[in-house]
């Protein structure tokens, strides 16, 4: 994987000299985090977000600095419309606290509930799913199990799950072939639930591989993993699947990488994972990207993810975590300086 060729791969010298390490708290845990660490790059064109998770090796971070190089010094694709419509996060919290969460996102008409937790049972999601259809009887209702459950498993919640009206299931078992038989099992019980495919297209060294495989219904696509906004538009063509695009708990620097990608799509069929913003408690952007009554704007995406310094200042990292991001960042642009063509 490499960057775009129509944007020549920086000096670390010109990353290193635009870089801010910022730790943001966040309202409830998430992916086993309560406080988010991004580094954040400033080039010509703007600002781009280098943020992988902390566990992904060198290779696969890689991509996630391309995608925050093609945002600060290539920009973004024109829109081809002008919001993009996005979905509420309930997280793996108990039933009780599922209203709370959904306050943070005001108005929408579609969400997205973790499941398959570690250390939780089915009892948890069902009660969790439960209690977010309770609370929005009419919205657009999705699992993501980030491929938690072995295929019986996920057979047997989506078969209770699927009482809900799910619009479908992102990713309920690891790989290409799990999600095949998943699929090809509910099919055959007559359970109507969609297999949206994530981790199977992201982490995949060939993404295409899933739409060949008829492995899902649609897939999940995300710009910072994929390795930039222009590389995901061109998967999504090659795919001929339905996309969702959605983030990975980005500050607004990064969403506005994954609204320039949904609001580039020619077809957007479904809402949008975008909204995760509002997980923050805090954010380095004024105002920051959350949704406004289920939508996000689209227009003026530069302006709109240029930090605040007094943020930056704010919510700088510690010196010893901002000195992890930069050797991690020098060790990714020698991935790609190594790898591009």
């Amino acid at each position: 994987m490499t960057t775009d060729p129509a944007t020549a791969l920086p000096d670390l010298s010109e990353l290193e000299a635009g870089a801010a390490v910022v730790r943001l708290p966040m309202t409830v845990k998430f992916r086993g985090v309560t406080e988010r660490e991004a580094l954040l790059l400033r080039g010509p064109e703007g600002w781009g977000e280098f943020s992988p998770f902390l566990e992904y090796g060198d290779a696969e971070a890689s991509r996630w600095l391309a995608s925050g190089i093609e945002a600060a010094w290539q920009g973004f694709p024109e829109p081809l419309r002008a919001r993009v419509p996005v979905n509420a996060t309930v997280p793996a919290v108990p039933a009780g606290q599922v209203r709370d969460v959904l306050a943070a996102f005001g108005p929408v008409q579609a969400v997205k509930v973790k499941v398959a937790e570690r250390g939780q049972a089915l009892a948890d999601d069902i009660a969790r799913v439960a209690a977010v259809r309770d609370a929005l009887p009419e919205a657009d209702l999705r699992v993501d199990a980030n491929a938690g459950w072995t295929v019986p498993e996920a057979v047997e919640a989506l078969t209770r799950l699927g009482e809900f009206s799910l619009e479908y299931a992102e990713q309920p078992v690891p790989g290409i072939n799990g999600l095949a038989e998943v699929r090809a099992l509910l099919e055959a019980r007559g359970t109507p639930v969609k297999i949206a495919a994530d981790e199977a297209v992201r982490k995949a060294e060939d993404p295409l591989r899933v739409a060949r495989a008829r492995a899902a219904d649609l897939i999940v696509v995300k710009a910072a993993p994929l390795g930039g906004v222009r590389r995901a538009l061109r998967i999504v063509q090659e795919a001929g699947l339905p996309a969702v695009v959605s983030s990975a708990l980005d500050t607004s620097v990064g969403l506005a990488a994954g609204v320039a990608l949904a609001a580039a799509l020619p077809s957007l069929p479904h809402a949008c994972g975008l909204g995760t913003g509002a997980l923050l408690a805090h954010d380095v952007v004024r105002p920051p990207l959350v949704p406004e009554r289920g939508s996000l704007p689209a227009d003026s995406l530069g302006e709109r993810a240029t930090p605040d310094p007094e943020l930056l200042e704010r919510f700088a990292a510690p010196e010893d975590r901002r000195g992890w991001w930069l050797e991690r960042l020098r060790r990714c642009h020698a991935v790609l300086a190594a790898t591009r063509v």
